[in-house]
């Protein structure tokens, strides 16, 4: 049979199959008893039961367990669940993301009263005093001049939302073509004629469009975070996210400097894992930290500085791009209110502005508790927004320093007192990989099956240290390689990701190519995203924008393989020229891929 005729067979299958939810009930449940430990019986219990308010609130603590087996075990009990979307609660998920929300807006409130009279505060004394000056000369060092030129190169268009378009709508061409919205804030310190000097074509076509078209501030909506809540963000003014995306590139430049890369999270991933090991290192976690940046802090550590006036006009050249650029007023339950935080998820700086804060904090705090003898290695500091990774024996006064920037540690996520350390999602026990399986919504079509089976095939590979693959999960994986129909039992290898059954070499028996071509064919399966044909300005600034040359610009969104490459660009055809994405719109499509012998996860043991 050719391979377009296999194409189509896997095609027409793949769409025919769907997934019943008692099927997925089943598999949740032949799950938990692989895992054998008592933590995998209480939450299969509770499951059976309908207990799942309780199953959904199970907590771990690692000091309860006395090996690592136990421990890993339970951990991948309690958190298999712990994002599923489909527990039945007996309250309304948005409205418990509402309530926090509220509580640290008015954590936010009474921050900004302290920073207000921060001399007659109880908690400014003693250590705070000094390391509070450090933490602004830190921020202060890291951010250096601020450059106006930078600021136009390095603005881009976020991959969300706005408050003139929704998600589906939100691609770069769109953007282009019909936002124009942004506060006055911004407007004041950006006009048209500034626009109109920086980006003359784009420039024109804002002004036929209506441009500006102001707006009050941002507008908050939920979206899912796990099976216990939501989570809350902001809907920026498309304008207003423009600079934004700008500005937090900027701060992630300069923190780059220092040795804290945002782009990737290996680093932290690396040091938790040997801190797993020798427990010198804390992984900490906050709650909610996005919605924790209080105006006053802000204000407080790039306005109030006394230490040099090179230094405050620095900062305060920073402040006034960064509040010009936010959102001071928001719509919450159709009513405009006024923040007391200064951004919050969803702003296109907050990420790289709570990982400086984080940042200055931490290393303030390093640098005061290893006087004047520094220990070397003692002195690691690691930040990726909100998690944080410092030695313990500054955990202390760091703990001091954030309860004073209004910042809470979340207790639960944060890791110190035993050799269990999880960073950016890796988790370690004692050297050992302790990555659980999340299961986040019922198996519905093949692809979800496909995930679902080589999750478990990488939890057991896990298991085994990766010599092997632990043989108390083959009876779950081969339910789930029965579970689809035959034509799609496709078997592939780890490299190609999800588009198939990852297998061993000789499971999979591929195709050994001819005509001279060294290597094998295998079938996956990948799911393509739908496109519509733009013959609009938007299109042509988006493709100018993508192609300017700078080094800056797009270096961060660019997506490489493992050779370190850029993609190869999209050839110039009739078809691919002024195509356009549809946002969160997918195809599946089952390709034909050449690939290397590849090397086995090991046998089932």
């Amino acid at each position: 049979m050719s391979f377009g005729k296999h194409s189509l067979r896997f095609l027409k299958e793949s769409r025919k199959y769907r997934v019943s939810p008692e099927y997925s009930s089943g598999v949740i449940l032949e799950y938990l008893e692989a895992l054998d430990c008592a933590r995998s019986l209480t939450a299969a219990l509770l499951f059976r039961n309908g207990e799942h308010e309780q199953l959904a609130n199970l907590e771990f603590n690692p000091l309860n367990y006395l090996t690592v087996e136990e421990t890993r075990d339970a951990y991948a009990a309690t958190k298999f669940l712990s994002k599923f979307k489909d527990l039945s609660l007996n309250y309304d998920l948005d409205k418990v993301a509402m309530q926090k929300f509220d509580e640290f807006e008015l954590l936010c409130k009474q921050t900004n009263a302290r920073f207000r009279a921060m001399e007659l505060d109880s908690k400014y004394k003693g250590p705070v005093v000094a390391l509070h000056q450090a933490v602004q000369r830190k921020i202060s060092k890291v951010l250096g001049e601020f450059s106006a030129r930078e600021l136009f190169e390095e603005a881009d268009w976020g991959p969300g939302a706005t408050t003139l378009l929704k998600a589906r709508d939100a691609s770069a061409t769109n953007k282009f073509q019909r936002e124009a919205g942004i506060t006055r804030d911004l407007y004041a310190l950006i006009p048209s004629t500034v626009i109109a000097e920086e980006y003359p074509l784009w420039s024109q076509h804002l002004s036929e469009i209506g441009f500006p078209i102001f707006q009050t501030g941002n507008k908050v909506v939920t979206v899912p975070k796990d099976a216990t809540a939501n989570r809350v963000i902001a809907i920026e003014p498309g304008i207003n996210l423009w600079f934004q995306k700008a500005v937090g590139l900027m701060i992630q430049k300069r923190l780059l400097r220092c040795g804290i890369d945002l782009r990737k999270q290996q680093i932290n991933q690396r040091l938790a894992y040997s801190a797993s090991k020798d427990a010198k290192l804390a992984t900490i976690d906050f709650s909610s930290a996005s919605d924790s940046i209080a105006s006053g802090i802000i204000r407080e550590l790039f306005m109030n500085c006394s230490y040099s006036e090179r230094n405050v006009n620095n900062l305060s050249t920073w402040y006034t791009v960064l509040d010009s650029c936010r959102s001071h007023y928001g719509l919450r339950d159709g009513a405009w209110v006024q923040w007391n935080k200064f951004s919050s998820m969803g702003n296109g700086f907050t990420f790289q502005l709570e990982s400086l804060i984080f940042y200055a904090i931490a290393k303030s705090c390093v640098e005061y508790t290893q006087q004047p003898f520094p220990s070397a290695g003692d002195d690691v500091v690691s930040v990726y927004g909100d998690d944080v990774i410092v030695p313990c024996s500054c955990l202390e006064i760091f703990s001091v320093m954030c309860d004073f920037y209004g910042f809470r540690i979340n207790v639960k996520k944060s890791h110190f007192s035993s050799h269990f350390r999880e960073s950016c999602g890796s988790h370690f026990i004692m050297g050992a990989d302790a990555k659980p399986v999340f299961l986040k919504e019922h198996l519905t079509d093949v692809l979800s099956v496909y995930r679902m089976a080589n999750s478990v095939r990488r939890l057991a590979h896990r298991r085994l240290n990766y010599l092997g693959c632990d043989g108390r999960f083959r009876l779950l994986f081969d339910r789930l390689v029965n579970e689809v129909p035959k034509p799609v039992r496709v078997r592939i290898p780890e490299t190609l990701g999800d588009g198939g059954f990852i297998s061993n070499w000789d499971e999979a028996t591929p195709v050994r190519a001819r005509h001279g071509i060294e290597g094998y064919f295998v079938f996956s399966a990948t799911e393509i995203g739908k496109t519509y044909q733009s013959e609009g300005v938007g299109l042509l600034l988006d493709r100018l924008w993508s192609a300017k040359p700078s080094e800056t610009a797009k270096a961060t969104f660019i997506q490489r393989d493992e050779s370190g490459l850029p993609p190869a660009p999209v050839a110039s055809s009739q078809e691919g020229r002024n195509t356009v994405p549809l946002r969160d719109r997918t195809r599946l499509r089952f390709s034909r891929s050449l690939v290397q012998r590849w090397y086995d996860l090991g046998e089932w043991i």
